[in-house]
């Protein structure tokens, strides 16, 4: 029974930052949609952080969230490069 209730509270707080990390993902590719480089890259250091919080609480996996990154900072490098 404890064991349940524990399963229960971890699934709600993982699901929280899985959601926020969903919305930060989400944020950041309007900004860019917008060609505004320079939101994304504000937005993209918060997602960083969500993203690295993540992992290291192990709500995702390490490659999980270094693929998320990486992604991330491509779309970020290109839309810099655009602007310039």
């Amino acid at each position: 029974m404890k064991a349940l209730r524990q399963a229960k509270k971890k699934a709600e707080r993982n699901r929280k930052v899985k959601d926020s990390l969903t919305f930060f993902r989400r944020s950041v590719r309007k900004a860019l949609e917008t060609k505004d480089a320079k939101k994304a890259a504000e937005l993209a250091k918060d997602t960083i952080k969500t993203i690295d919080r993540a992992v290291q609480k192990k709500i995702l996996k390490r490659n999980t969230g270094a693929r998320f990154k990486s992604r991330l900072m491509l779309s970020i490098n290109k839309a810099v490069a655009a602007a310039k």
